[in-house]
């Protein structure tokens, strides 16, 4: 490795690991110009949308998992938000399908929580165990008290985890945006804080009965943050991640446009500030995309009418060095293990010999029509942004190599 400065992160393997990687690389560096590579094992998101089956006019598993790959993804978790909905063995079977035919990487699906995701009738979540990575109803929160009591108890029968998208719908009023000072300056109705961290002290509450392992999605309040942080003091089994847009971004940052939606929604600089603070401390223990690809046209209507939803998973490395390591805030270690590290030991997702290469003096600037993934609504477009992917190798093939 000396001959190429690369230096290899978040690898605990041993000799045989780093020996089958630098065996690996000497057959394709030769034509690569920089000094500083950075080589890591492959990251691992366990919140994206791939949209198939059934809305494959946003995303499929091919273009989802080739752009996974072009950001340094070798496993994802797939959400269930999709048509038909993995419910029952037959529906998740349509998607276990696709994935064996055509991902380029490790596709893992989620289950869903409840039938249709509708909240009325656990999900056959028996059935289902042995093929997903754990249950839930992303895009909706369970609103009922006793059938997410129900879910927790055979989840944890099963021995599988509850992901939840907390949410209470009677807080949300009709909101896209955070309820904050954007939304009041310019008259939109927002979403307020409460509707997500309630749902999460509701579930905390639950767990602590239960004893399931319990994982919350995308969380982006401060409060979100303290009572995460109390409930692992007090020994619940609780994590879970945040987005980079979360971290970078705020309300006041929110354009007219419909790249700059997304649910939760960005939310103040006082949530962001205890978002990044939640990373330093352990309390979020990763970060998660939530990748979610829609057609230009349902991402055309500004902010009120537009779908929610961003991409994000080709440019998560690269935003957050630029704005979290760069600036001093975390270390290039920290981040391997938000990345990679933990998710694969929280999820059970295996470390295998897959990789990838980033050059960290590489700038460039954010441009959607580069992108593999078919969505390509981003509020970071046209930033520049320092390291790029160059290489991902995934079960011994290259699966994505720049150029």
């Amino acid at each position: 490795m000396k001959s190429l400065n690369a230096k290899i992160y978040g690898i605990n393997a041993g000799k045989e690991y780093i020996s089958s990687v630098t065996g690996s690389l000497s057959g394709v560096f030769s034509d690569f110009n920089s000094s500083e590579y950075a080589v890591f094992p492959g990251f691992c998101d366990v919140h994206v949308h791939f949209r198939q089956p059934g809305f494959c006019y946003k995303e499929t598993i091919k273009s989802g998992s080739m752009a996974s790959a072009a950001g340094g993804y070798t496993a994802v978790c797939t959400m269930p938000n999709l048509k038909p909905v993995p419910d029952s063995l037959d529906n998740l079977k349509e998607q276990l399908e696709f994935i064996e035919k055509d991902a380029v990487i490790k596709v893992l699906p989620y289950g869903s929580i409840t039938k249709g995701e509708l909240g009325d009738e656990l999900s056959d979540m028996e059935d289902m165990a042995p093929f997903v990575c754990g249950f839930s109803d992303d895009g909706r929160g369970v609103q009922s008290d006793d059938m997410m009591e129900k879910a927790m108890l055979k989840a944890k029968s099963l021995g599988k985890m509850i992901v939840a998208h907390c949410e209470v719908n009677s807080l949300l009023n009709g909101g896209y945006i955070h309820d904050g000072e954007y939304a009041k300056k310019n008259n939109h109705r927002g979403i307020c804080s409460a509707s997500e961290y309630e749902q999460i002290a509701r579930d905390i509450e639950l767990v602590k009965k239960t004893g399931v392992k319990y994982h919350v999605c995308h969380i982006s309040t401060k409060e979100s943050v303290e009572l995460i942080r109390q409930a692992k003091k007090n020994g619940v089994d609780i994590t879970c991640e945040t987005g980079p847009h979360y971290l970078i971004l705020d309300d006041m940052d929110l354009k007219e446009e419909g790249r700059f939606k997304m649910n939760p929604p960005l939310r103040s600089k006082e949530d962001k500030e205890a978002l990044i603070e939640g990373i330093k401390d352990g309390t979020i223990d990763m970060i998660a995309t939530d990748h979610a690809p829609h057609s230009a046209e349902e991402k055309s209507k500004g902010l009120e009418k537009s779908a929610f939803g961003i991409v994000g998973i080709e440019t998560a490395f690269s935003l957050l060095y630029t704005h979290l390591v760069k600036k001093g805030i975390i270390t290039l270690e920290k981040l391997t293990e938000l990345m990679c590290i933990n998710p694969r030991m929280r999820f059970g997702i295996p470390f295998d010999n897959s990789f990838t290469v980033f050059n960290l003096e590489e700038t460039y600037t954010v441009n959607p029509d580069e992108f593999l993934s078919m969505g390509k609504a981003t509020p970071f477009e046209g930033d520049t942004l320092s390291g790029r992917c160059v290489l991902t190798v995934y079960n011994n093939q290259v699966q994505y190599r720049r150029n």
